[in-house]
């Protein structure tokens, strides 16, 4: 009979190392597969099963899925070396006015009224418009995790300060979950080694006055102890 596996899918730009690494430190004999999916198809994959869980970008249809916010991405412009939106660290959405402005078919920014003039031709994928950039033919606004993937020796980056962020999640089927997956969001929440959701809660903190109040319960206590002991030892005189 083949082990049992957890099979995690992730987008391009997503770091699923992390938990990849807790999960073989905790279960070593439990396979995890790790699957790369396309931004638009994660949410099909995990509802079609094709993976368990998976790190995606939760722009657009996620019903029938459990999704569990995990980080926001720093939005960023993508320009040549030699542009003249380098010249500053960070820049403004309102730089990017007028600059043409490429749209990949798979962009995964939600930026309603995004800056910039659209240019009419929409690369297929953000692999193909990093190529655009760098042939000069305008600027393309993505999160910095692609723009770190796609780096180019003649490309670098600038985030938009004012720009939406980009999340990422962990999305999951709706409903009753194998233990696996439940162990793996376990990871992802934080929760450490042997703990169980099951397990009772730990006793509330004290406040200050229950802990003086402890603490002179304490002192009258061995005081009781020690006046006692002391009158035994002069009967015995």
């Amino acid at each position: 009979m083949a082990p049992l596996s957890l099979t995690l899918g992730y987008v391009p730009g997503a770091t699923p190392a992390k938990w990849a690494r807790i999960w073989t430190e905790r279960h070593g004999g439990v396979p995890l597969e790790l699957r790369s999916v396309a931004a638009a198809a994660a949410a099909d994959a995990v509802r079609a099963g094709a993976v368990d869980v998976a790190l995606l970008r939760p722009r657009g249809d996620t019903s029938g899925l459990s999704v569990i916010p995990l980080y926001e991405e720093t939005t960023v412009a993508v320009v040549p070396v030699d542009h003249v939106l380098t010249a500053a660290d960070e820049i403004r959405a309102a730089d990017l006015d007028g600059e043409p402005t490429l749209l990949p078919l798979d962009d995964v920014v939600e930026w309603v009224q995004a800056p910039g003039a659209r240019i009419d031709h929409r690369p297929e994928t953000t692999k193909d418009a990093i190529e655009l950039v760098a042939a000069g033919l305008g600027v393309l606004v993505v999160p910095q995790s692609l723009a770190r993937l796609y780096h180019r020796k003649d490309l670098t980056y600038r985030p938009i300060t004012d720009a939406p962020s980009c999340p990422v999640a962990l999305a999951f089927p709706d409903g009753p979950q194998s233990e696996l997956v439940e162990e793996f969001v376990g990871i992802v929440r934080g929760r450490k080694a042997g703990s169980s959701r099951g397990q009772a809660q730990s006793a509330p903190k004290r406040t200050a006055r229950e802990k003086t109040l402890a603490k002179q319960a304490a002192r009258a206590a061995a005081g009781k102890v020690a006046r006692k002991s002391g009158r035994a030892e002069r009967g015995r005189r």
